[in-house]
Parts: structure tokens; C-alpha cells; sequence
């Protein structure tokens, strides 16, 4: 089982998902959890995007088979953003 991933935390992208602009990798911040009425387990997450330099860039939501908690073995990685 992997590790529950809570509301504020990071959490890591685990596969391209294009419809959303994320790949493989990128980090957000989880502030909502999606679930079904009456079931504990998510669904899905909403998750807030950022710049390195904190910046907001979009809030999506995302199924939760998309996506792991973040550990404290995973590196920070770059890449640029199309900007609008």
C-alpha cells in the first residue's frame, strides 16, 4: 500500500497527464481530497501548481492513481512552463 497522501501536502505526479498540462514528475500541493460519499479512500486530489518561485500556475484535479506522496528521497526537477 503507499503512503496516504494528506490535504497541504506534496504530492508527485506519477504519469503524463496532458489534458491537465503535467508530466511525469511534477510536484503540487494536494488542498482537496476527492471521495466518494460514505468511502474512505480518494478518488482523486486537486492540486495547486507553482513556479520554483512559488508562483501559482493552475489548480486541477487529478484520479489518485495519477499520483504518490512525496518522500523525503524525491529531488526537485525544473522544466519550463508555457507561459499565458
Amino acid at each position: 500500500m503507499s503512503a496516504e497522501i494528506r490535504e497541504h501536502s506534496y504530492a508527485v505526479v506519477a504519469r503524463d497527464l496532458p489534458g491537465e498540462g503535467l508530466r511525469a514528475g511534477d510536484v503540487g500541493v494536494v488542498v482537496h481530497i476527492h471521495r466518494r460519499p460514505g468511502e474512505s479512500e480518494p478518488v482523486g486530489y486537486m492540486l495547486e501548481t507553482f513556479t520554483v518561485d512559488g508562483e501559482g500556475l493552475d489548480t486541477v484535479s487529478v484520479p489518485a492513481d495519477a499520483v504518490r506522496a512525496a518522500t523525503s528521497n524525491d529531488m526537485a526537477h525544473a522544466r519550463p512552463v508555457a507561459a499565458e
